[in-house]
């Protein structure tokens, strides 16, 4: 039987309806259930459009349950919690056969030195399942809390507390260019250097961090901005004399040991990242995502202290 079509209601809608609930605001709101305020508000309107009641009234600068948002706050905090309940235990009976770990990274050139991991952990857990979802990759968040994926790699700061953070390694973004670059001569690159420059990003370059993190609040909007979706065509494009890029040190140190590319400091304190494993809470104490957290900080790559001087 299928009773999609007569429930208006979706987990997603007593998700803000509790978080409404709980903090008084769609913005902050948004932050916990990493949505924006605009896409909130669209939901909010939706679900009080299917239902034909208002949920919640604007007193000053709070939003306060209506007798019907109350309702439906009682029940969403009982189904919620049901559902948590429920997907706990099945993840215990899952547990004891065999797991699946559905892994992301917020890093594209993360990618280079996980599959080397996956085959060590695929001996030591023959039955769990490892699959990578690229395309979470932009949303790591917010597909953890859907229960869409397991753990995810992030640099972003994890805010929620339904998510259980362990802190992995730390590196360094630093700026790459070719050896007769004008930037070969400098000991580090200011933001105001990239004016002229053609910068090559991972797409999409609204979420690009050294974009919208470093050079626009500086007012340095380099000369050209070109997505390359992968790490070895930026270092080509870099080595030709098409652009220069701001990239992880460790994943360009082969090529900046061999004189092929340089790098440089972003910056006159450098930019560094602190990289976390972010998981579900009743996930973070199974044996084999330990196991895997374990490897992942024995394994990660370390940005060695000779190569911080190239």
């Amino acid at each position: 039987m299928n009773y999609h079509h007569a429930m208006d209601l979706e987990v997603r809608h007593l998700q803000l309806v509790s978080a409404v609930a709980d903090v008084g605001s769609l913005t902050r709101a948004g932050d916990r259930l990493h949505l924006t305020q605009s896409a909130l508000s669209h939901q909010l309107r939706d679900i009080e459009s299917r239902l034909g009641t208002a949920l919640f009234l604007r007193v000053g600068k709070r939003l306060v349950l209506t007798p019907a948002g109350e309702r439906l706050l009682a029940s969403a905090r009982d189904v919620l919690d049901r559902l948590q309940r429920t997907e706990r235990d099945i993840r215990e009976m899952g547990r004891e056969r065999a797991g699946l770990l559905r892994l992301t990274t917020e890093c594209y050139t993360c990618y280079h030195w996980l599959p080397a991991l996956l085959t060590r952990y695929r001996r030591r857990f023959p039955r769990v399942e490892v699959r990578i979802d690229v395309e979470a990759t932009r949303r790591p968040f917010e597909m953890l809390l859907a229960g869409r994926i397991d753990l995810a790699l992030v640099s972003s700061p994890v805010r929620d507390r339904r998510l259980v953070v362990t802190p992995i390694f730390e590196d360094e973004l630093v700026v790459i260019a070719a050896p007769s670059h004008p930037f070969a001569r400098q000991t580090h690159v200011r933001p105001a250097d990239m004016k002229g420059e053609t910068l090559l990003v991972y797409p999409p370059r609204e979420e690009s961090s050294v974009l919208n993190d470093v050079l626009l609040p500086a007012g340095a909007v380099p000369g050209r901005i070109e997505e390359v979706m992968l790490t070895e065509a930026i270092t080509e494009l870099v080595k030709a004399e098409l652009g220069v890029s701001v990239i992880a040190r460790w994943a360009v140190k082969p090529l900046v040991a061999s004189g092929a590319l340089v790098a440089r400091r972003f910056t006159a304190r450098g930019i560094h990242r602190r990289w976390s494993a972010a998981m579900p809470k009743d996930l973070a104490k199974t044996d084999f995502i330990r196991e895997f957290i374990e490897l992942l900080a024995r394994n990660a790559p370390a940005d060695a202290p000779q190569a911080r001087r190239a």
